[in-house]
């Protein structure tokens, strides 16, 4: 048993009208998650290699009963009769009325009477109270999430530990109980259970007991193959620990659950039960008893951990090789290797977790943005991403939904690079050494395996170019110049395809003018400041990159398109109120370089719909969103960004969606508020506009708003992010799940872009630099391989600063203050974890420029 660990920290508490929606995903990077319900209850089983939303297993034979995964609490005070309840709280009223009554998962158990919520990604906790029972109840789960180390933030199991409060005067015996049928050989989509067993397991070192889940039936290649295991931690002393490895699932009627019911209720202690007819889907339960002594508490905890290594690709193909696996399986044997591998390090890799959470949640950032931030952190962790067995990164768009790692959605999001850099460059490294054909053409989505990368081949203008950028960024995080060595003849060979003959800036004006397929899924033609500014963030990136490998020739000619090409834009696309696109028609097909048109015909080009045309895009400036990202500058007039930002919040801001018409898809409603995709301020909009013109999605909303942040429209800013947030209640929608198309979707991790608007925060591993913006209080800084805590306080024209890294190792030559000054080390100064700076930077010092980090 272990005992109650320090309060974790809390960003965000739901009250009880505030849960029926709350899903919190535990589990680590590429390894699948169960979520906690804002109940206490365990939903959405995603730990099968695919997204399965809503998907909780159950029992053929106890369909009636809606038999699901549970955990319950049998108390009882000395002198009372024993009581005994699902550790959840109260069902929501929409689960009560179905043909055969109530539909809920379990809905015949009884609960907690009050629940509520709290959280701080990917911290979890439930309060459970009811004055029936002598016991409060504290549920905490999480799974370990450290920046910096994809290997401890990506394993395959959920840490539930159930703390248990005795507020009254009387000594308490409780038991905690976990059951959970084993459905190895389905994934909530697919296949079936078949020959599975359970096998109880006892260990002294590491002190584990607990239950392995297994199949006989199912084939070992299968991708729904694999184990489960639920252990509880800690030395199970004698008749603390009881278990079955099966229930009397040939009893009829309701008597199967009536039989453990009353097995368990009577005195917390299980009997195992051998029924008579085979059963496919045997189902385990294990009991843990402790006393509780009045007024203390007493922490039981169990791992609940999986192991499924065949994962199938997402582009299936008749001669195959199909099978990818996980990277995550190739670390354990199976389910109870994993509980026996880290349940020594289990405190450790909770003080880790707890001290990334609490020096973010501690921060002095706005509320909004600590939440969007953090629990957008979630789909990193969810089935949208997987690493195969070579340890790479890949993502859907969101969930199971659109494959390929495609680039021009991935192009939006920050939190891979800054949380865990060398995953991120694992990802260029795909996108550049795999996916990018010899003429430079990139398939926007990668097909797997890596021998059939370019299957696609189609190339997306705005995810091409944002890869450019991206590689920049990565570099510049990681200080890796191997790395950019290897990549940068692709790199070059991507950028110089926009100069193909054909192609999107074929007369190398640095105007992107040809048929340019984009993240609305449809082909712009003509110049637009959505493709246009990528094109100008990527030559300004390629420049850097050449200019530093000595390329200088490439350096020079990116440099004239980069100056050419925003004085275009600058000249033709301003409205005198934010940038519009010039529709051109393409009249000769023929003429149009191979993979850029995805599905228009002859007749599409030369009389083209689905346009933008006049509108007032929201995300009309991305490339300088990401160009702000990466230090790059300006690419276009500094103040025709400013004056487009107000334009896109002044015409594109709803406080209401009360009388806003969709003819596509709903992502807010009624009374809620957030900025759509395209308005028509300045005249009639095309007939037939891009399709997705009239939503909102959170993503594009997220790039406007930090870049509001980044311009100093902080009040606009925050605002966006916080109506995205208030549409994520818990009541309406799930905190820790911003769909677009499909669930935890990608570029909703934009968000994290927000911290670096806010703090100003930039780093270099290639010159040793780090900046701030000069804004009193205590920030957090994260570069992908360290992260840690800033404390600005001002004094007399000086900042005295206080730098601490919490976790991986900092090298700096250089700390930056905007508008301020700088203090520089003449060697390095090397911070391991635990390490600390504190220094003085003066006012009038040397300033630092608003260019690139150099």
């Amino acid at each position: 048993m272990m005992e109650p660990a320090a309060p974790w920290p809390v960003l965000r508490e739901y009250d009880q009208e505030h849960l029926a929606r709350i899903a919190l995903p535990l589990g680590g990077i590429g390894t699948g998650t169960v979520s906690l319900g804002g109940r206490g209850n365990l939903t959405d089983w995603e730990i099968v290699n695919r997204t399965a939303k809503g998907f909780v297993p159950g029992h053929p034979r106890l369909a009636t009963q809606r038999l699901g995964p549970f955990f319950a609490l049998q108390a009882q005070a000395a002198g009372s009769p024993p009581v005994a309840r699902a550790l959840e709280g109260p069902l929501p009223a929409e689960d009560y009325e179905g043909g055969s009554g109530a539909v809920a998962r379990n809905h015949g158990l009884p609960r907690f009477r009050a629940c509520r919520f709290r959280a701080a990604y990917p911290l979890g906790q439930v309060l459970l109270t009811d004055p029936a029972l002598p016991l409060e109840v504290r549920i905490e789960a999480y799974n370990p999430l450290i920046p910096g180390d994809a290997e401890s933030s990506g394993l395959p199991l959920a840490v539930l530990r159930f703390v248990l409060h005795n507020p009254t005067a009387q000594d308490v015996a409780a038991s905690v109980c976990g059951s959970l049928p084993n459905f190895i050989g389905t994934d909530g989509a697919a296949g079936r259970a078949r020959g599975n067993r359970n096998a109880f397991r006892v260990q002294a070192a590491p002190a584990l007991a607990g239950l392995l889940l297994s199949s006989d039936g199912v084939p070992a290649d299968a991708e729904q193959w694999g184990t489960i295991a639920l252990a509880a931690v800690g030395p199970p002393e004698g008749g603390q620990v009881t278990y079955r490895t099966n229930w009397a699932t040939d009893l009829t009627w309701g008597k199967t659950l009536l039989d453990f019911w009353d097995d368990f209720s009577a005195d917390g202690r299980l009997e195992d039960r051998r029924p008579s007819a085979p059963d496919d889907t045997p189902i385990a339960s294990l009991a843990v008893r402790a006393g509780v002594p009045p007024g203390e508490s007493r922490a039981l905890t169990f791992l609940l951990c999986w192991h499924f290594p065949n994962r199938q690709t997402w582009t299936p193909s008749p001669e195959g090789p199909n099978r990818v696996g996980n990277h995550y399986a190739t670390r354990f044997r199976d389910a109870w290797d994993v509980a026996e591998q880290v349940a020594p390090d289990l405190a450790g890799l909770e003080a880790r977790t707890v001290a990334f959470v609490r020096a973010f949640c501690e921060s002095d950032l706005p509320a909004a943005i600590r939440e969007a931030a953090l629990f957008n952190l979630s789909s990193l962790r969810s089935q949208t991403v997987f690493r195969t067995e070579d340890g790479r990164l890949f993502g859907w768009e969101g969930g199971n939904c659109c494959h390929g790692s495609c680039t021009h959605v991935w192009n939006y999001e920050q939190a891979t690079a800054f949380l865990f850099g060398d995953l991120a460059l694992g990802m260029r490294e795909v996108e550049f050494a795999h996916a990018t054909a010899p003429n430079g053409l990139m398939s926007f989505r990668v097909h797997l395996p890596l021998a059939r990368a370019q299957e696609w081949g189609r190339a997306a203008a705005d995810g091409q170019m944002g890869c450019v950028m991206k590689l920049y960024r990565d570099w510049q995080l990681s200080g890796d110049l191997d790395r950019l060595r290897a990549l940068w003849p692709a790199a070059r060979r991507a950028l110089a395809f926009a100069w193909v003959p054909g192609g999107w800036d074929a007369d190398r004006d640095g105007v992107m003018e040809g048929v340019q397929h984009n993240t609305m899924d449809v082909e712009y033609l003509g110049p637009n400041p959505q493709m246009g500014l990528w094109y100008l963030g990527a030559l300004r990136a390629a420049e850097e990159m050449a200019r530093h490998l000595g390329d200088l020739a490439f350096a020079d000619a990116c440099r004239d398109l980069f100056r050419r090409g925003g004085a275009w834009i600058d000249a033709h696309l301003w409205t005198g109120e934010y940038y519009e696109q010039e529709v051109r028609p393409v009249a000769d097909a023929a003429a149009v370089a191979p993979g850029l048109r995805a599905g228009m015909g002859p007749e599409d080009l030369a009389h083209p719909d689905v346009q933008l045309g006049a509108g007032c895009l929201v995300d009309q400036l991305v490339g300088q969103y990401m160009a702000h990202v990466c230090g790059l500058g300006y690419l276009v007039d500094e103040e025709h960004v400013r004056g487009a930002l107000e334009a896109i919040f002044r015409h594109n801001f709803r406080a209401t969606f009360a009388g806003h018409f969709v003819d596509m898809r709903s992502y807010a409603l009624g009374e809620e508020a957030g900025l759509v995709m395209a308005s028509y301020p300045r005249g009639p909009r095309p007939r037939f506009p891009f399709p997705y013109f009239n939503e909102a999605m959170t993503g594009f909303e997220y790039t406007a708003a930090v870049h509001m942040l980044y311009e100093g429209q902080e009040d606009a800013g925050l605002r966006c992010i916080e109506a995205i947030r208030g549409r994520y209640d818990g009541r309406k929608r799930n905190p820790f799940d911003e769909a677009e198309c499909g669930h935890h979707y990608a570029r909703a991790m934009a968000s994290w872009a927000a911290v670096l608007a806010w703090t100003g925060f930039g780093f270099s591993a290639v010159t040793g630099e780090m900046r701030l913006r000069p804004r009193p209080g205590r920030h957090f800084w994260s570069t992908g391989r360290a992260f840690g805590t800033c404390a600005l306080v001002p004094g007399m024209g000086a900042f005295d600063v206080d730098l601490r890294v919490l976790g991986g190792r900092l090298s700096l030559r250089r700390f930056l203050l905007d508008g301020v000054g700088d203090r520089r080390w003449a060697d390095p100064e090397v911070l391991e974890e635990g390490g600390r700076a504190a220094f003085r930077v003066v006012a009038g010092g040397r300033p630092s420029d608003a260019g690139a980090l150099r």
